[in-house]
């Protein structure tokens, strides 16, 4: 049950100069937007051609993560874990939340401007040695870092899928283990609009007589199915694997178990809750080290390193709190789904006399949706204008929250920045502001509050809307 095909624009005749020698990164990433009409355009052909004429290899063991929600998250556990047990891993997530450069990393390190360029230099060259492939920007970075990773030569390496599965850049990697973390309805446009179509794209990850870790509770019955007609070895939440928590004054644990045919039963116990925030990050957790133990025999972990990397773990804009008062908290959730457990995870961290949302989501996304869910949870919503393509208007935004439901306040401004300083002045010290619905919303936020007070705007730039 394959997403309806997508006919690609044809390539504009105005072809765009590649950045001299000695260009910035900054430079090349605004030219790698511009080398393809469409800014997605799902397919591997592409990418195939040229990640073959670069002659790219990972000589280790791969876990490729994918999912609607939890993938971050995941895969900053498997990497916290794997580098506390003395492996140097590579990382890839998107998109990024401030830099660029934070999609790459090597042994916890982001990667250097310098190495991200020649890499970018080196794919330019690749894709117009013969006839020249038009790439995408993720199609683009995606092959940069792959050859980053590859020239790095670390011991393991987890990628992020960045849209869907089967037709994903990333997909063109043949993983030892993958993981599904979650399935539910987003990117409807491009993967189908319903949870068995998107299950369908998103299985694709799996392969042949390989792991594959389902940790969504409820997955749909396409990706069984789609496990069973590859032949990967598919291990599912509840059945093959699972958790059990306790957190209480006394004890704050939990264990995780794993019971695989032809294999003694398996059980970690007391382990520590992850770093990370929010009640989803147990499931998260479990999925990491069920994938961990199917690789056990090349990537040994010992109990002190799952300890270790469970409490060092760290992942920003993930239901993020930030210390002070009023409380903040920044979670890029961006779909009803990850709504949901926004709103639970808001219920679970304690009374505020008033809640101030700092709002922001992209045009093609169910902000009705979003707001059903977070209505009765919200007193105040500051919803601000987002750019570029996909950006809505604040008064559009703001409409689709009342369709949702919503019926407190709302208030309009230019941008994330003037909505947050504008919360900022509305909030008192016992409410809590929380930042949310777009990467581009908290990343706005997150870089106002890198600079000094006086260097976020105090006019609120906005009109108050109340309806």
């Amino acid at each position: 049950m394959p997403a309806p095909a997508r006919s690609e624009p044809a390539v504009d005749s105005t072809t765009p100069v590649a950045p001299a020698a000695g260009a910035s990164l900054g430079d090349w990433l605004a030219y790698v937007e511009r080398t393809h009409p469409s800014s997605i355009a799902l397919g591997l052909d592409r990418v195939r051609r040229v990640y073959e004429r670069l002659g790219l290899h990972l000589d280790c063991p791969v876990i490729v993560v994918a999912g609607t929600n939890g993938k971050g998250s995941t895969c900053a556990m498997l990497d916290a874990i794997l580098r506390a047990a003395g492996y140097r891993s590579a990382l890839y997530t998107s998109p990024h939340l401030i830099d660029f450069n934070e999609r790459a990393r090597i042994d916890g390190r982001v990667a250097d401007d310098a190495t991200l360029v020649r890499a970018l230099e080196r794919v330019e060259a690749a894709r117009n040695d013969g006839e020249a492939v038009a790439l995408t920007y993720f199609e683009f970075t995606t092959l940069a870092i792959l050859l980053v990773f590859c020239e790095a030569r670390p011991d393991c390496a987890i990628l992020e899928i960045g849209l869907g599965g089967r037709l994903d850049a990333v997909n063109i990697i043949d993983a030892d283990c993958a993981i599904l973390t979650s399935v539910d309805l987003d990117h409807q446009d491009y993967l189908g609009d319903t949870r068995e179509a998107i299950g369908f794209e998103k299985a694709h990850v799996f392969r042949a007589g390989r792991p594959a870790v389902c940790a969504d509770p409820r997955p749909p019955a396409s990706v069984a199915e789609v496990a069973g007609r590859i032949g990967a070895d598919l291990l599912q939440l509840g059945r093959d694997f699972g958790y059990a928590g306790q957190h209480d004054r006394q004890v704050s644990q939990w264990k995780f178990w794993m019971h695989r045919p032809g294999e003694p039963p398996l059980t970690r116990n007391g382990l520590a809750y992850p770093a990370l925030r929010g009640a989803n990050q147990l499931l998260n957790a479990a999925a990491a080290l069920a994938a961990l133990e199917t690789l056990r025999s090349r990537l040994p972990v010992a109990m002190q390193a799952i300890r270790a990397g469970l409490l060092s773990v760290e992942w920003p804009g993930r239901f993020q709190l930030l210390p002070g008062r009023p409380v903040i908290v920044l979670d890029v959730a961006h779909n009803p789904h990850a709504a949901a457990a926004l709103a639970d995870n808001l219920s679970n961290i304690g009374f505020a006399s008033h809640t101030h949302a700092v709002f922001g989501m992209l045009a093609d996304k169910d902000i009705a949706g979003v707001g059903r869910l977070l209505a009765g949870r919200i007193d105040t919503w500051h919803v601000a204008t987002l750019p570029g393509p996909r950006g809505w208007s604040a008064a559009e935004q703001a409409r689709a929250l009342r369709a949702g439901g919503v019926v407190g306040e709302i208030c309009e401004y230019a941008d994330p920045v003037a909505a947050f300083a504008a919360a900022q002045d509305a909030a008192g010290e016992g409410d809590r502001i929380v930042v949310f619905g777009s990467f581009l919303t908290v990343a706005a936020v997150s870089k106002a509050l890198r600079r000094p007070a006086s260097g976020i705007p105090s006019d609120d730039g906005g009109s108050r809307v109340r309806k």
